[in-house]
């Protein structure tokens, strides 16, 4: 009984020591110089890209009285997202002059929330335009992140390094 205690034991240290080897091995690819460059490359555009497309969808709804419920929700979320995505912009001159990115928790808020709400304001522009338009781009739009996703983690990491995440088998005792 004692020998299977301690065959958890270290199998449980063992899997521990490995889960840091892994945790380390992805810090120090996230502070690769060369990738923090190309991550602020497109940052730029990104937020340059959402900015842009906030700028000309909101324009039509600036000489409306009033709005429907997805036009004032689109309105909105630009209002949110816009002045963030100039900011992030602004901060990644200063991120390319440095090279490197700014580990702000609070600078990291504001990507999510100028992403999250510049998506919300694109699916309620489509909204707005048809329902069907707005169900498809907020689908594609979950669907997009998952390709991009996908291929992101095959180009970055080999499959010696994936394979450090599949789940071994057992041994048989």
């Amino acid at each position: 009984m004692n020998e299977d205690k301690d065959f958890l034991a270290e199998q449980a240290r063992l899997v521990e020591a490995e889960a840091e080897r892994i945790r380390q091995e992805a810090e120090e690819a996230a502070a690769d110089p060369a990738a923090q460059v190309e991550w602020i490359r497109q940052s730029n555009l990104i937020y340059g890209g959402l900015a842009g497309a906030g700028l000309v969808v909101v324009q039509p709804f600036l000489t409306e009285t009033s709005l429907d419920p997805s036009a004032m929700v689109c309105v909105i979320a630009f209002a949110v997202s816009i002045p963030l995505l100039a900011a992030l912009l602004v901060l990644n001159r200063q991120e390319e002059f440095r090279h490197r990115a700014s580990k702000s928790p609070f600078v990291e808020v504001a990507k999510a929330v100028a992403q999250a709400s510049a998506f919300v304001g694109l699916t309620a522009a489509f909204w707005h335009m048809s329902i069907v338009a707005g169900i498809v781009f907020l689908a594609v739009g979950i669907v997009a992140v998952g390709v991009h996703s996908s291929g992101y983690v095959r180009l970055e990491y080999d499959s010696k390094f994936r394979s450090r995440f599949r789940p071994r088998k057992a041994p048989e005792a």
